[in-house]
């Protein structure tokens, strides 16, 4: 089968960890596990992945050597994400599959990603990276910025950093990373993609963040894929999450999910986008969406657990 993977931001940070690269790559490499038991069953798979905090720290270092080094752009930012997060994810699944001596080449795509100039985002900053922060901290870094940041509470566990965060269009690198799926696998479309706009048929950046979860859907819906994993840190979807009437959701169809969504049962900027995801992916010829923890995806393709959505 075909099967884009998406890993979320846990696949590389756990919470409580103080996120170094040597933490990372530990996490990292348990997170890979079913995915490499994927590979050696013979399914052609893609994996996307998130960049939240790594984009955010990145930003961050970019503002603190403003006066010794040249500034990023949040895009350039994002590119340099993706090379970060897939060099880490390339090295430990070539290195997997090569203690179960399958030789199967591994391929990072930097991949574009289309979007509208003028999406309403790009005015209402709403997807949040980097660290969290007190109030205190927030307010010294927004003064302290090279543009004018925004910094808002996020999921009662302190202040965080929103960018614009427009809507994907098209994968503009999509042609090429169907034909390296054939004979490699391959890792695209990281922290969302780079988002960009034509005019013209020039390509130009955009100062942004895609949201991970709907640019793979995107790419999973031009790949034809079968199948679109999400990977997150719990097990099943839940309505009424974190409530005393909280009920996991097992399997479910379409039209549930659509309904589901219309009446906010999921948190805006954690749940939520994954079923919108799964809904835009399913609306247009896909055949399964999966949600589960990272290390739930092959009892989750044998029905044995996560959010199943057909």
């Amino acid at each position: 089968m075909k099967i884009v993977v998406a890993l979320g931001g846990n696949a590389l940070l756990k919470k409580g960890e103080q996120g170094n690269i040597y933490q990372q790559f530990a996490n990292t490499r348990e997170s890979v596990a079913d995915i490499v038991t994927l590979i050696n069953e013979g399914h052609s798979i893609v994996i996307t992945h998130g960049n939240g905090p790594q984009v955010g720290n990145i930003l961050r270092r970019v503002e603190i050597a403003k006066d010794e080094a040249y500034y990023l752009p949040l895009g350039v930012c994002v590119a340099e994400s993706q090379g970060e997060i897939g060099y880490m994810i390339s090295q430990t699944i070539k290195n997997s599959l090569k203690k179960k001596g399958v030789n199967k080449e591994v391929i990072c795509i930097l991949t574009q990603v289309l979007c509208d100039k003028d999406d309403p985002s790009m005015k209402k900053p709403s997807k949040p990276i980097g660290s969290y922060y007190t109030k205190y901290k927030a307010m010294k870094l927004k003064k302290g910025s090279e543009k004018r940041a925004v910094f808002r509470e996020d999921s009662g566990r302190g202040y965080r950093r929103f960018v614009p965060s427009p809507e994907p269009k098209a994968i503009i690198e999509s042609p090429i990373i169907k034909k390296l799926m054939n004979s490699a696998i391959v890792i695209a479309c990281g922290g969302g993609g780079m988002p960009v706009y034509k005019e013209n048929g020039i390509v130009e950046g955009i100062d942004g963040v895609i949201d991970k979860d709907l640019s793979s859907a995107l790419l999973a819906t031009e790949l034809k894929a079968d199948i679109l994993a999400i990977l997150t840190s719990v097990e099943f979807v839940y309505k009424n999450f974190g409530k005393p009437n909280q009920k996991k959701l097992g399997e479910i169809s379409l039209t549930e999910a659509k309904q589901l969504l219309k009446e906010g049962h999921f948190g805006e900027g954690s749940m939520e986008p994954k079923i919108q995801a799964a809904v835009n992916f399913l609306s247009k010829g896909g055949k399964k969406v999966i949600i589960t923890g990272t290390k739930n995806l092959c009892d989750a393709l044998e029905g044995k657990t996560g959010t199943i959505i057909e």
